[in-house]
């Protein structure tokens, strides 16, 4: 692979433009490809297999109007009533309303100040023609409002549009990136194209993501994710080889040269880096949710199109920009070539941490368990409109719901009785209206509702308390446990449990794939299994304490107000497999950018220390360089509206700055000074049996000047 990719480097940087159209031609083709065979993304809620799904398909069979799509209007007026004519006035336009089926007589607060009418659909809310069509009701609503009438929108309808990613991630991404690098290297030119390469990754992503909905469902936050990590990660992979280029031109090296060199040492851990990221995505397939699916196989193509881009263009616009990638102070003409692997401050560092290990790993790793800490009292539950930014207006119906009609009204209960089912009798269903009519945490519940064909009943009960409670999920249990056979308890709040249910049985299997998976993949590439083992743990800490800061920021509400959630809630069941996989896989970039400088340094020098700070020395630039570009990619996600990208940003921002930091600069560097010659340790029968791995640069590439060691390190 390194003598492949030197050529494919050379040959891109003597005919860059050759290279440059054959990317373009690439991107161009995918994207026309998914404007004539493409589909749009398509949110797919049901998942099968739950039992509230049961319920809801018993539903759909046999009263398909109840199964179908809902929105609730609220109208609410402060002082006084409402006037009964005007709701019934808004009743009739809702009826109009394209694929309304139906409208329920309104239901009156106690105080006569708010009313409640409820919409159906004649389809499922991801149907074309219902999914976001929120400006049908808007219309319907207007006349109310000129009125001056406060009138809200919620349910299923009016929440598939309410949240929509602005774009505010990658505009932050994109300017905090080139900040960032032109103070970090001082050159325009140097700090632009790494940012070009990953727009360019991203831009030829997007026409896959588009074919790839084409043939299954691709939720409509893949390609939000598949953003957020495609620019971070296609920026750092662009960054870590024009440094190496950049350092090679300091040299003396001519840019043809330094081009399929910084290929074939930095390509090659972009490579063995990406390769990390998609072992992890693999994992979410084993969450048995097809959304996950799509989350893993869209950052999937984003993230081998941008690796693609960084390998194709990277050399190529390095040879055009020449002597332009340097600092203007280096391109002076009587400037002498120096060799700058490392900035001094970055050689103190390593040299600081090598010296005294015990010293620097101890408070670190206690600072990592204290920040894990409040993992232990996570709580998952999937997000609803009482979670939406304050001036919503799902959130606005979602409260005054609450506050008129109690707060299981925003999430009733849909229990379903099958009356086809062997042993139903008139008595098993009076046992249902007791259990109903009895227990405590129900508000109480409305006559069974007959389906047209008489095959099934429902009934609709109200909890006393929110659908994120945490009593709710011992509420649907109980209810399950003591409900006849045949009985099914469905609805927002059972499906929620269910979903959280099985991600949370799910998760162990996709760490436990993950970690095996790349523990594989790196005792390959690095021929030790003790490295291997070392990378899982550290990797798995930092998780755990991105974990911890997400459960201390959104649960217990530590500064969530600043990111526009005005109360805690809980972390999102979709969150944490998700963030496992892809911060399992970005922290593993970091470790084979960092490992890949010390392993290549040890080849030559067979110093075990010293190749430590000297790989830590001349990494630290790059590392917290990339590192910053994503944290701030990330926070910028993190201003989005949707309360899932909310805490996905968080997590994602916590883990990289504390995995470049405090795991990267710290622990990494103490490990392997403490390990020292074991670190590279590797059965010979383990040798024999895991394929060979090119990770080293062969001796018959051409030659470049040798640094001497920075610092002798003992």
């Amino acid at each position: 692979m390194t003598r492949l990719l030197d050529r494919y480097g050379r040959w891109a940087a003597r005919r860059p433009w050759y290279a440059v159209l054959a990317f373009l031609l690439l991107a161009v083709a995918l994207n026309g490809a998914g404007a004539v065979w493409g589909a749009a993304a398509h949110d797919e809620y049901e998942v099968p297999g739950l039992k509230s799904v049961d319920g809801l398909e018993l539903l759909r069979d046999h009263d398909p109007l109840t199964a179908a799509a809902g929105a609730k209007v609220v109208v609410h007026v402060d002082d006084g009533t409402l006037p009964p004519d005007a709701v019934t006035r808004l009743g009739d336009r809702l009826a109009d309303v394209p694929h309304v089926a139906a409208v329920a007589p309104p239901r009156i607060a106690s105080d006569g100040r708010t009313a409640l009418l409820a919409v159906r659909y004649d389809g499922a809310v991801t149907d074309p023609g219902i999914f976001k069509a929120v400006e049908p009701l808007e219309e319907a609503v207007a006349p109310l409002r000129a009125e001056g009438l406060t009138v809200e929108l919620g349910g299923e309808v009016p929440e598939s549009a309410a949240q929509q990613v602005e774009g505010i991630g990658e505009a932050v991404g994109i300017v905090a990136a080139l900040v960032i690098l032109v103070l970090a290297f001082g050159s325009v030119v140097a700090a632009g194209l790494p940012v070009a390469v990953a727009l360019s990754g991203l831009v030829a992503g997007s026409g896959g993501i588009a074919l790839l909905a084409a043939v299954t469902d691709v939720s409509t936050i893949a390609p939000t994710v598949a953003s957020l990590v495609g620019l971070g990660v296609g920026i750092d992979y662009a960054l870590l080889v024009v440094v190496r280029h950049v350092d090679l031109l300091r040299q003396g090296v001519d840019p043809v040269t330094a081009a399929g060199r910084a290929l074939a040492t930095a390509g090659r851990s972009v490579v063995t880096a990406a390769g990390t990221v998609l072992v992890s995505l693999l994992g979410l397939r084993l969450a048995g949710i097809s959304t996950f699916d799509s989350f893993g196989f869209a950052t999937a193509i984003t993230v081998v199109l941008v690796a693609a881009a960084c390998l194709t263009l990277v050399p190529a616009l390095s040879a055009v920009a020449g002597r332009r990638l340097l600092p203007r102070a280096d391109r002076r003409p009587h400037h002498v070539p120096r060799r700058q692997h490392a900035t001094p401050w970055t050689t103190r560092w390593a040299l600081a941490v090598v010296r005294r290990p015990l010293a620097w790993a101890l408070p670190a790793l206690a600072l990592m368990l204290l920040l894990a800490a409040p993992l232990t009292t996570m709580r998952m539950w999937p997000q609803d409109a009482g979670s939406n930014p304050a001036g919503s207006t799902t959130r606005a119906a979602h409260d005054l719901i609450g506050d008129a009609f109690g707060a299981g009204a925003n999430a009733p209960l849909f229990v379903v009785v099958d009356r086809t089912a062997a042993g139903w009798s008139a008595a098993r269903e009076a046992e249902v209206t007791r259990v109903l009519t009895t227990d405590a945490r129900l508000a109480g519940s409305a006559p069974a509702l007959p389906s047209p064909d008489g095959a099934v009943a429902t009934f609709l009960a109200e909890p006393r308390f929110a659908a994120d409670d945490a009593r709710s999920p011992d509420l649907v249990d109980d209810l399950r446990a003591a409900l006849p056979a045949g009985v099914h308890v469905t609805g927002a709040t059972p499906m929620f449990h269910d979903l959280d249910t099985r991600l949370a049985a799910r998760l162990p299997w996709v760490v436990l794939f993950v970690v095996a998976v790349s523990m594989l993949f790196l005792t390959a590439a690095f021929r030790s299994v003790v490295i291997a083992v070392k990378a899982a743990l550290l990797n798995l800490l930092s998780v755990s304490a991105a974990y911890g800061v997400l459960t201390a920021v959104f649960q217990h509400g530590h500064g969530a107000q600043v990111l526009g959630v005005d109360h805690a809630v809980p972390v999102s069941s979709w969150v944490p497999v998700l963030l496992f996989a892809i911060l399992f896989g970005l922290s593993m970039d970091y470790e084979v950018f960092l490992l890949s400088r010390i392993r290549e340094d040890r080849l030559v020098t067979g110093d075990d220390r010293g190749s430590v700070v000297r790989g830590l020395a001349s990494t630290t630039r790059v590392i917290s360089a990339g590192a910053g570009i994503m944290v701030m990619v990330a926070l910028g996600f993190a201003l989005e509206p949707d309360v899932v990208v909310k805490q996905m940003g968080v997590g994602l921002a916590a883990a990289v700055l504390l995995d470049a930091t405090v795991v990267r600069l710290v622990l990494v560097p103490a490990t392997m000074t403490l390990l020292g010659r074991y670190a590279w340790w590797l059965p010979a029968w383990l040798d024999r049996v895991l394929p060979q791995v090119e990770a080293d640069v062969p001796d018959d590439l051409p030659t470049v000047p040798r640094r001497e060691p920075v610092v002798a390190a003992r």
